[in-house]
């Protein structure tokens, strides 16, 4: 019989975590998208964590929660604005393992206290499946440029509430 694995937690950001986060970030882009994007794309794209003050700007100035085991940071999630998903990062020792899905859980029933009818997010080609399998439809292709780096995301959105038809103007 398997041993049942510490329960997650979420806490809020907090400054401190800045560095912790740093380091989740990048194992996330090097550990769980080398199926989607090339190896130049990946170190494009982890750059963003290189100034870890900007880093934590960026973090700061949204709503960013926190997952946790055993106290530790293994994953964050942030919400920009009431209405879109900015960053979903997780550690690639816990893939898998609900992380993702819990801090988008959280995120959704904030933005709907919030007020949003319809949650955005633009999914990495990596996490394009997961925000499917929630319930979010594909609006539109995106590329972007990344420190000399072209990468593909998915603009995808949810209708938040009961009833409410994915797409569908509120």
């Amino acid at each position: 019989m398997g041993q049942a694995l510490p329960k997650p937690a979420l806490r809020p950001f907090l400054p401190a975590d800045v560095p912790m986060l740093a380091a989740i970030f990048l194992a996330a882009i090097e550990g769980l998208t080398g199926d989607d994007y090339s190896e130049a794309q990946q170190q494009a794209w982890a750059q963003a964590a290189e100034d870890e003050e900007a880093f934590g700007k960026k973090l700061a100035g949204q709503l960013t929660l926190i997952a946790t085991i055993q106290n530790a940071p293994v994953g964050f999630a942030s919400l920009k604005g009431h209405d879109h998903i900015d960053m979903l990062f997780v550690h690639p020792s816990v893939a898998g393992q609900g992380i993702a899905s819990m801090l988008v859980d959280a995120l959704e029933k904030l933005a709907g206290a919030r007020g949003a009818a319809i949650l955005t997010v633009d999914a990495s080609d990596t996490a394009e499946p997961l925000f499917r399998k929630r319930g979010y439809t594909p609006m539109q292709r995106n590329t972007v440029t990344l420190n000399g780096e072209w990468l593909a995301n998915t603009t995808m959105q949810k209708a938040l509430g009961e009833g409410a038809a994915p797409g569908a103007p509120q």
